[in-house]
Formats: structure tokens, sequence, C-alpha cells
């Protein structure tokens, strides 16, 4: 349902850019037998409930607008916060990521491993430096971009 998100962003984007949020992700996708219109916005400190209501009443109002209407079939629009494990989808949130504890997932496991968890050190154009720790000790270890599935922020406990 990429084709959804698509024509539906060019209609959120400028939404959330006139408040001065970031759009973090967006996705249309089915559970159980209903539709779900996801839209995933942040700021620095975090966004309020009056921020999500704002922008769910202003993408309505523009979707409801559009004709023809790119999301024919019935659907919930869900405006939240991507949450305290969000994802890193673009190079900026790679970036910004440095320094903070992640959680990298592969497409084929590394060293038998099939995610990392730890400190990301270093993000370059074609690999991350992630310092993880093996059980008293920690360790720098390099892996290629291409090689990773999802990144998201991770909860160290």
């Amino acid at each position: 349902m990429s084709r959804v998100v698509d024509e539906v962003r060019v209609v959120v984007q400028p939404i959330v850019d006139e408040q001065n949020l970031e759009l973090v992700d967006m996705e249309f996708l089915k559970e159980g037998k209903n539709w779900f219109l996801r839209i995933y916005i942040d700021k620095p400190g975090g966004i309020d409930i009056e921020e999500c209501a704002l922008i769910s009443e202003k993408v309505s109002e523009a979707l409801d607008a559009i004709d023809p209407d790119p999301i024919p079939q019935a659907y919930f629009l869900e405006v939240s916060s991507p949450g305290a494990e969000r994802p890193l989808k673009t190079e900026a949130d790679m970036q910004n990521a440095i320094g903070k504890y992640v959680h990298l997932s592969f497409y084929q496991a590394i060293d038998g491993e099939k995610f990392y968890e730890g400190t990301l050190k270093e993000v370059n154009d074609d690999s991350v430096v992630l310092t993880i720790r093996i059980k008293t000790r920690t360790k720098d270890i390099e892996i290629e971009r291409k090689q990773i599935a999802n990144a998201r922020l991770a909860i160290q406990f």
C-alpha cells in the first residue's frame, strides 16, 4: 500500500511543516478487518495531544477535499508520537541518534546475530559504528548500512 502513503504524504507534509513539526513516518495497513492510516509526528521535546488533534483535523479536512479520494475504502486516521523507540528512517534521524542507544536489525544474521543494541558511535555513507556490550566488556563493531533492515531508538535497561 505504498501508493496510498505516497499520495497522502504530498498532502500531509505541508500541514505538518506549517506547524513546525516533523513527519517521522506514515503507514497504511490492515489490522483485522479495519484499515488504518497512521501518521507519526514529533518535535524536539516531544509533542502533546493537542498537536496530534490539530494535525488529525487538518489532515482529515485536506483528504476529504481530494477528488478522486486517494483512500476509497473506510479507514481510521491516527496521529501520534513515534514514541520512545522511534524509527530512524532518514539520514538526519541517523545523525541525530549518534551517542544514543539504538536497536539495529539486519536482513541477514551478522556473526550469528539478527540484531544488535548499543550506542551509535559513528554514521557515514557506507557504514555505522555501534558500541555494544558483551558481558562485562564493550566493543565497537562496524556494520555496513546495506545490511541494516531497520533502525530505531531503544530503551536501555
